[in-house]
């Protein structure tokens, strides 16, 4: 292939041999898959892999590192059946935000207020965004967040984070 002419991010490149080059979605979710790959493994590369009797604290990290980077490179090879780039609708941006503002500030509160209170609220909020009543988004926040708590901590005797209130 030729060199790229000048190209913009969200339009066609068109190669010097004529040929048009289309940067597709699949491209782009699946570059990002790949960087998010790499920078797990980065961060999780002093955790103890372990064996697979006895796995450590870095193996699952690590392994769906490695599933996300083979994920995207299968994207990316599959490309070309995706919508182009540059056809992407940005109008829904205004409840995208919302929901990651939330998500945001579910992490940031999570170790002070425990996983209960965060993630009902994170919960009773998204469900808030669409348009449900009230008292069915509370109940669905703190059903939601209760029923998950008792999986995690009875069950799975795996415990979730309790916050300065105890639960």
């Amino acid at each position: 292939m030729g060199e790229v002419g000048p190209c913009h991010f969200a339009s066609p490149c068109r190669y010097s041999n004529g040929q048009i080059v289309t940067l597709r979605t699949d491209h782009v979710i699946g570059g990002v898959a790949i960087a998010l790959g790499i920078l797990i493994i980065a961060i999780s590369g002093e955790l103890p892999v372990g064996s697979l009797s006895f796995p450590g604290a870095g193996l699952w990290p690590k392994l769906l590192a490695v599933l996300m980077i083979v994920l995207g490179l299968t994207l990316i090879a599959g490309a070309r059946e995706g919508d182009a780039f540059a056809a992407i609708r940005w109008d829904d941006v205004t409840h995208a935000l919302p929901v990651l503002a939330l998500a945001a500030a579910a992490v940031a509160f999570y170790e002070t207020l425990g996983f209960i209170i965060s993630i009902g609220v994170m919960l009773f909020c998204l469900a808030l965004l669409q348009k449900k009543p009230v008292l069915h988004a509370a109940v669905f926040g703190a059903g939601t967040s209760l029923a998950t708590y008792a999986l995690f901590t009875m069950l799975l005797r795996s415990p979730l984070e309790r916050g300065l209130f105890g639960f």
